[in-house]
C-alpha cells in the first residue's frame, strides 16, 4: 500500500478514502454499542451512540488524512507531483507574466504592524529581481477616524520613500459591505480587469518573493487553475499561547493537508488568504449571494472563502493546495480569550453553510467541503451533550428510576472482562483519533532526520510535544464549551459583531479571564460534583475535561504570561524552524528574533552541535 497509495488516480483515491471512512465509522459505532450492551442498551445509552456517531466523521476524516499524509511525506522523497499533478511543479518558477496584485485587506488593525508586514514581504519579493509585474493594494474598511488617518499617513510616507511609488496604492471605503468579501469585490468591481491574478493576505500575513512567484508560476503554467492555497504556518512567536498552539498546528496541518490533497484533489479548499487567485473567473463566477433568512444566520456571508472555492470549482476551474511549507506564514491569536473570539466568528460564519448547501448544485466535492466546515464546529455540542448523558442516567438510579431499555441483551454478548477491554480500546482509540495529525506529525518529524534538526533536535522535538499535547488536553474542552455556548445563543438570535483581530502579546488579568471563562469554571464544578456523587470510581477518567473546564481561567494567565513565554524561547521549547534557523522574511517579521541568542544549538541525530556550520546540511526542510 505504502508503494502504490501514490500512483491511484483521483476517482479511484476518493473511493479508497470513503472506503477507509465508513468502515472506520462502522468499526467504532459498533465497538461503542456492543460495550453498553451489558444489561440492555437504554434510552439514554441510545442517545449516547448517537452523538457519538454524529462526532465520529470528523474524527475519522482527520485519521485517515494523517495516516494517508505520513505515508505520502515519508515515501515520495519529495515528489510532490504525486499527490499535485500541476505543470512546472517541481521546476523553477516561471518569470512573471501579465499583472498580479498583492491585496491586503484591513480593518482597524494596528497600521505599524500591518504596513510593516506587508513592508516585509514586498522587499522579499524585490530581492527575487522579478516584482516589475507586481502592483499591491492597501485597502481599508477601517472605521476608526484615529487609526484611519494613521493609517493614511504611514502609507503616504512609505509611498514617498519607495524606489516605484507607482505600484503602491492605498484605498479606504466609506461603507465596509460584505465585511472582508465585499473589500475584495469592491477591489474586483474597481481594478479587477487591470490584473491576470491576485493573491490575497490577510493583516498578519508574511510570504517570501520565492513562494509567490512559484504561486504565479504555476497559475501560468496551468490555465484552468482557479485558486492554489498555501499551506499556512505560524511566525515564531513568544506568547506562551500562540507558540505552543502553533507548535502543534505545524505537525498537524502538514500531514492532514498532504492527505487531505491526495484525495480532494482539484476541489481542495480555499482559506481566504495566503492564496493566488485567477481574477477573470473570480469575478464571473465567485459573486456571494445573501444566505435565506434573517441574522444571525441569514444575510451577508462571514466565512467567504469556502463559498467561493465551491463556486470557482462548480464553474469547472481547479481549486487546489499546495501542501508544503515553502515560505508562507501568518500570526496566531496570543491569548487564549483572543484565539476564543475568532474561533467563534468562524463557527458563527460556518454555520451559515447549513443554508448555503444547495450553492454547490451538482458539485458532490464541494457540498462536503461545506459539510466538513459545518462537522468542525457542531462536534463541540455533540461532545458535551454525550458527557451530560453519561451523568444522567446513574442520577436516574440515584432517585430510584429505571431507564426505559431500548434493547435487551443478546446472547451472544462476551463476558465482562472482554467489555471492559473493548470499553478501553475505544477509549484509547478515539484519544488516538482526535490527536492522529500531530501524532504523525511529530512521528514524520522524529524520524526525517533533517526536519528533526529543523525543529533544534529530537529531545526537544520530544518535550515540546509533550507540553502540547498538555495544551491541547485542557484547551479542548474550554474551547468546546465556548462554541457550545455560542451556537446555543446563535438559535436564540445571538449576533457576533465582527471587529478587529488583537494580534500583540499581552497578558491577562486574573479578573479578565474569570469574566470570560465563567461558564467553563462553573461547568466543571458541576461535572466535578456529579461524578464525585455519582460515578466517583470513574472520576479519574473525567479528569481532563474537569481540569480543563477547573483551570480555564489559571490555563489563560499563564498561557498569556510573557515570563512563561520567555522561559519557552531561552531552551528553545516549541520553537519551529524559523525560530531556529529564520529566514530573513521570519527575521524581519519577527524583530525579537534579532535579540535571540545569534548561535542557537543544533542538533544532528542526538548530538549536540554549537553552530549551524558544524553540520551544514542540517536545513530547515520541511
Amino acid at each position: 500500500m505504502q508503494r502504490l497509495l501514490p500512483e491511484i488516480r483521483l476517482g479511484a483515491r476518493r473511493a479508497v478514502f470513503c472506503a477507509l471512512v465508513t468502515l472506520t465509522i462502522l468499526v467504532a459505532l459498533i465497538a461503542f454499542v456492543t460495550a453498553f450492551l451489558k444489561d440492555g442498551l437504554t434510552a439514554i445509552e441510545v442517545g449516547m451512540a448517537a452523538l457519538f456517531a454524529l462526532n465520529l466523521p470528523w474524527m475519522v476524516i482527520g485519521l485517515w488524512n494523517a495516516v494517508i499524509g505520513w505515508i505520502l511525506l515519508t515515501r515520495t522523497n519529495g515528489d510532490l507531483s504525486r499527490v499535485v499533478p500541476l505543470a512546472r511543479l517541481n521546476d523553477p518558477p516561471l518569470p512573471p507574466e501579465g499583472r498580479v496584485a498583492i491585496l491586503m485587506p484591513i480593518h482597524d488593525e494596528d497600521p505599524n504592524t500591518v504596513l510593516a508586514t506587508l513592508k516585509t514581504t514586498l522587499a522579499s519579493l524585490d530581492g527575487t529581481g522579478r516584482s516589475a509585474p507586481f502592483d499591491v493594494f492597501v485597502l481599508s474598511d477601517t472605521r476608526d477616524p484615529g487609526i484611519a488617518a494613521r493609517e493614511q499617513t504611514l502609507f503616504a510616507a512609505w509611498r514617498k520613500a519607495d524606489a516605484r511609488p507607482e505600484r503602491l496604492h492605498y484605498r479606504r471605503r466609506r461603507e465596509n459591505i460584505g465585511f472582508k468579501a465585499g473589500n475584495i469585490r469592491a477591489f474586483c468591481d474597481r481594478w479587477g480587469g487591470d490584473y491576470d491574478f491576485m493573491i490575497v493576505l490577510d493583516a498578519d500575513s508574511v510570504m517570501s518573493g520565492t513562494a509567490i512567484l512559484r504561486l504565479v508560476g504555476l497559475m501560468r503554467a496551468n490555465p484552468r487553475l482557479g485558486i492554489l492555497q498555501t499551506l499556512v504556518t505560524g511566525l515564531p512567536s513568544t506568547s506562551p499561547f500562540a507558540r505552543i498552539f502553533q507548535f502543534g498546528m505545524r505537525h498537524g496541518m502538514r500531514t492532514y493537508t498532504m492527505g487531505s490533497a491526495w484525495w480532494q484533489g482539484d476541489a481542495g479548499p480555499y482559506w481566504g488568504h495566503n492564496a493566488i487567485i485567477r481574477v477573470r473567473p473570480f469575478i464571473e463566477h465567485c459573486r456571494l449571494p445573501l444566505v435565506p433568512g434573517a441574522p444571525p444566520l441569514g444575510g451577508v456571508i462571514l466565512s467567504h472563502d469556502q463559498i467561493e472555492a465551491v463556486l470557482m470549482r462548480r464553474a469547472g476551474w481547479e481549486v487546489r493546495v499546495l501542501p508544503i511549507e515553502d515560505g508562507s506564514f501568518e500570526a496566531n491569536p496570543p491569548t487564549l480569550l483572543d484565539f476564543t473570539k475568532r474561533d467563534l466568528r468562524w463557527c458563527h460564519g460556518n454555520m451559515q453553510y447549513i443554508r448555503l448547501l444547495s450553492l454547490a448544485g451538482s458539485h458532490r466535492m464541494g457540498r462536503l467541503q461545506m459539510v466538513l466546515a459545518i462537522l468542525m464546529y457542531t462536534s463541540a455540542p455533540c461532545w458535551l451533550l454525550f458527557c451530560v448523558l453519561g451523568l444522567v442516567q446513574p442520577l436516574l438510579g440515584a432517585l430510584g428510576l429505571v431507564p426505559w431499555v431500548a434493547f435487551s441483551e443478546p446472547a451472544w454478548l462476551p463476558g465482562e472482562s472482554a467489555l471492559a477491554a473493548l470499553g478501553f480500546a475505544l477509549l484509547f482509540g478515539v484519544i488516538g483519533m482526535t490527536w492522529a495529525p500531530k501524532l504523525f506529525g511529530q512521528l514524520q518529524a522524529l524520524c526525517d532526520s533533517p526536519v528533526r534538526r529543523s525543529y533544534g533536535g529530537g529531545p526537544r522535538l520530544l518535550a515540546g510535544g509533550a507540553i502540547e499535547l498538555l495544551f491541547s488536553a485542557l484547551l479542548a474542552p474550554v474551547v468546546a464549551t465556548s462554541q457550545t455556548v455560542f451556537m446555543s445563543g446563535l438559535l436564540l438570535g445571538r449576533r457576533l459583531k465582527w471587529r478587529a483581530q488583537k494580534r500583540s502579546d499581552r497578558s491577562i488579568p486574573g479578573r479578565e479571564a474569570l469574566r470570560r471563562l465563567w461558564p467553563q469554571t462553573l461547568l466543571g464544578l458541576a461535572f466535578l460534583a456529579s461524578f464525585l456523587i455519582l460515578l466517583p470510581g470513574a472520576i479519574g477518567w473525567a479528569s481532563p475535561l474537569i481540569a480543563g473546564l477547573l483551570l480555564a481561567a489559571p490555563f489563560a494567565v499563564l498561557t498569556a504570561h510573557p515570563r512563561f513565554g520567555a522561559a519557552l524561547a531561552r531552551m528553545r521549547l516549541c520553537a519551529i524552524p524559523e525560530e531556529v534557523r529564520p529566514t530573513p522574511e521570519v527575521r524581519s517579521a519577527c524583530p525579537w528574533l534579532a535579540a535571540a541568542s545569534p548561535s542557537p544549538q543544533y542538533h544532528a541525530g542526538d548530538k549536540l552541535l554549537d553552530s549551524p556550520e558544524a553540520q551544514p546540511e542540517a536545513t530547515a526542510a520541511s
